[in-house]
């Protein structure tokens, strides 16, 4: 079984941190959603792994994935010039998937489960496809699953509508038998190649498509309290503070959960609960809650606490009201 991992989009809902940066690269907790997607992958001793960019998005990506050690795997990068949607983009990707089976993950989502129960369910005798479910708040901005009798009977994308609140959460297992629905499906009313319709041409030909559900949040990072949500429960799961060896903190207080990266300094702050620091910041007399600061940031003399925010890479901001 190989690996997928879609980051060609261009996170337009998160300007201005992406608009040269790509989404996958956003820290939560201060690791980006794609390394996580890696992680998720191989824990499933899944060591061939395609990763669909755009080509303005190849430098970064590589460079972030070229310091990390802990993982031994092979990375194929494909590039997705237009914004054609996730059908478009497995169509992209058969020549590196080839006659195996994948598990295709969206790598702006944050899954928080392991990937196993999916995986186990796609192996099961007679199934083509396997989709990750879970409920959530707003059906009408997710794809959304109808369910009979442990199978996918419809799905339909961003319902006005919804029949349920059972949303497809970003990860999937497929059969190569999804490129030949991909091939034949017509653009949505919005332009691009949906993987809803192509799961559905799946369905309506009486191919096999089941499910598993998760039972703790995943969340697509695709707005900012989103993002904020995401470096929230990623933090809270954790239960105690990932602070680097190098941190400097004079006359602190922290109150956990936090994520502070290497070579960053605080001095007489509050930082706390749900905040993660990149690396390399200088934090002082400030109180932070419930913060995204990403790195190199300088912030000193906050009158008034700062919180629920995201502070962009770089950022300076000295004696703000």
């Amino acid at each position: 079984m190989k690996g997928l991992i879609l980051c060609a989009g261009k996170g337009s809902r998160l300007y201005p941190f992406t608009r040269s940066y790509p989404k996958s690269l956003l820290p939560v907790a201060n690791a980006p959603l794609l390394h996580a997607c890696i992680d998720k992958l191989v824990e499933q001793q899944i060591t061939e792994i395609g990763i669909v960019i755009h080509p303005s998005q190849e430098t970064l990506i590589r460079a972030s994935l070229e310091y990390v050690k802990r993982w031994n795997a092979d990375f194929t990068y494909i590039c997705q010039h237009e914004p054609k949607g996730i059908a478009n983009a497995v169509l992209l990707a058969q020549s590196f998937i080839g006659t195996h089976s994948f598990i295709m993950l969206l790598g702006d989502n944050l899954i928080s489960i392991s990937l196993s129960e999916l995986r186990e369910r796609a192996e099961a005798e007679g199934n083509h496809a396997t989709l990750l479910l879970g409920e959530v708040d707003s059906p009408e901005d997710y794809g959304i699953a109808e369910v009979k009798d442990n199978r996918i009977i419809r799905l339909e994308e961003k319902p006005q509508a919804p029949k349920s609140n059972q949303a497809v959460l970003g990860a999937y297992v497929f059969t190569p038998i999804l490129f030949e629905a991909a091939r034949k499906i017509k653009a949505s009313a919005r332009g691009e190649y949906e993987i809803t319709d192509a799961i559905q041409w799946l369905i309506e030909r009486g191919y096999q498509v089941s499910y598993a559900v998760a039972n703790k949040p995943n969340i697509d990072v695709g707005t900012v309290p989103r993002w904020l949500e995401a470096n929230r429960v990623t933090l809270q799961a954790r239960r105690t503070s990932d602070i680097h060896p190098s941190v400097v903190l004079e006359n602190c207080t922290i109150i956990e959960p936090v994520s502070i990266a290497e070579g960053t300094i605080l001095k007489d702050c509050t930082i706390g609960p749900y905040v993660s620091i990149g690396a390399n910041s200088f934090v002082e007399n400030c109180h932070l809650g419930n913060c995204i600061v990403m790195g190199q940031v300088h912030l000193k003399q906050l009158l008034q606490p700062l919180e629920n925010t995201v502070i962009g890479h770089g950022a300076v901001l000295l004696g703000v009201r």
